[in-house]
């Protein structure tokens, strides 16, 4: 039973990145899932969430350019992240709430 994390990286200021989390073991659309990001020397704050009816919800310092979604046959949630700034700087998590983190993917955000 794992989380898979991919897609972060260097963006510039105003542009968009997506990052995605592959399950295995588990079937996501079943449970409640989430990003999580923790920047240096900050706590870790949730991003959005996505319940299994399919509900997000989204911190408020991201709501209006951050979306996230699953796809059910790939098992796999995803965040599209668009209008970055750089307080967006992080290490991004997946996680099965309460219990599954995956391993992380740096999102920096600089010109």
């Amino acid at each position: 039973v794992q989380l898979q994390a991919s897609g972060g990286g260097l963006v510039q200021p105003g542009g968009s990145v997506r990052l995605s989390c592959t399950a295995s073991g588990f079937t996501l659309s079943t449970t409640f899932m989430g990003w999580y990001r923790q920047a240096p020397g900050k706590e870790r704050e949730v991003v959005a969430t996505i319940s299994s009816y399919g509900t997000p919800q989204y911190g408020d310092s991201v709501k209006g350019r951050f979306f996230i979604s699953r796809d059910n046959p790939k098992n796999t949630m995803y965040l599209q992240m668009n209008n970055v700034k750089p307080e967006d700087t992080a290490v991004y998590y997946c996680v099965r709430i309460p219990d599954l983190w995956g391993q992380g993917t740096q999102v920096t955000v600089s010109s």
